[in-house]
């Protein structure tokens, strides 16, 4: 037995989304048998037959090494390493059904990316309350699935109070293409991933409404400076939105069109509705709903997010994007460092 056999072990999956195949692909890939947990039984049977994702990440097969089910307690059997990547605001009640079914001692990774409405907690946060104490880790960073899933190479951050799990899930998941790097700043990481969402589609209604270059630049740094803002209040290590978590995710999910919140934003800026734009959607965006809790979020710390709030304004219908632009803009000046 070689060393790679020596340290395969059985891996899940949980939720069958674009991110979760390309995990599940990239896992197998690297030598560990996966069991990926799809939420439609017609989807994992699909999945299982034809050996590609055609709903969520259509032209990429995956190994053999990785099976789809539709039960929480199939994929979870004997997973010593468990990957939640379903959407933010399903994680609660997937994960309420799933508890049961954790083997003891087994380790979650959280990659999905949000702020759960009505309780304003993030992903972590909600984890630790539904499935206990536990070993836990989020991964984040600038990572669009479909790029992954082509072995462009990309690189992501694993967060945990526990640096040995770090370590482990760093060198689990890095290979040749997916690099890894590990930090202990949890809350950082988790936000920095949830609110570049908001920042997007933020950015997009700017493109829509036919703003210039300057508009992009100006919103994305601006938006950093709230997250990082809210960030820190939270308790957050200014240095990680410098990172890859902050900077890095803001960036590519701001400037790439494989990005659905901008795509969101986009559609927004141009003059479609709201419920048209998600209703012809097959994947979630997640800022739509984590806007509106990061909101509760910032105001609950004392933290003004001007962008963040015109979003909200205009995703509720209160304002329109060309006002929110004029509120922007015609905002008291002040000092750029000023909190």
């Amino acid at each position: 037995m070689n060393d790679q056999e020596n340290h395969r072990q059985q891996v899940a999956v949980v939720g069958g989304g674009s991110m979760g195949t390309a995990l599940a692909k990239l896992l197998g890939e690297n030598g560990h048998p996966v069991a990926l947990w799809v939420y439609e039984p017609d989807l994992a049977v699909a999945i299982e037959s034809g050996r590609e994702n055609r709903v969520f990440l259509p032209g990429h097969p995956l190994p053999g090494s990785v099976r789809a089910t539709s039960a929480l307690d199939e994929a979870l059997r004997g997973a010593s390493t468990v990957f939640s990547v379903t959407p933010a605001q399903v994680l609660r009640g997937v994960w309420l059904e799933g508890r049961r079914f954790l083997e003891p001692g087994a380790s979650i990774v959280c990659a999905s990316k949000g702020v759960e409405v009505g309780t304003e907690k993030l992903m972590c946060e909600v984890l630790d309350e539904v499935v206990g104490t536990r070993p836990l880790a989020v991964l984040s960073g600038p990572s669009f699935a479909r790029e992954i899933a082509e072995r462009h190479p990309t690189a992501v951050v694993v967060a945990s109070k526990d640096e040995s799990l770090a370590t482990a899930i760093q060198r689990l998941v890095s290979t040749s293409y997916f690099r890894a790097y590990t930090s202990d700043d949890v809350v950082g990481v988790e936000l920095g991933g949830a609110l570049k969402n908001v920042i997007a589609v933020a950015v997009g209604m700017a493109e829509g409404m036919g703003l210039g270059l300057n508009s992009r630049a100006a919103l994305i740094t601006r938006g950093l400076a709230e997250i990082s803002r809210l960030a820190v209040a939270c308790g957050a290590n200014p240095l990680t939105l410098a990172g890859l978590a902050g900077t890095g995710d803001l960036v590519l999910t701001c400037t790439g069109h494989l990005s659905r919140n901008l795509q969101v934003g986009i559609r927004l800026g141009k003059g479609e509705g709201l419920d048209d734009i998600l209703g012809s959607m097959t994947m979630v965006a997640e800022g739509v709903a984590t806007s509106q809790s990061a909101l509760g979020l910032a105001r609950s710390r004392g933290v003004e997010m001007p962008i963040t709030e015109a979003v909200v304004g205009i995703l509720d219908g209160v304002t329109t994007p060309a006002e929110a632009v004029r509120e922007l803009m015609g905002r008291r000046l002040r000092s750029e460092r000023e909190s």
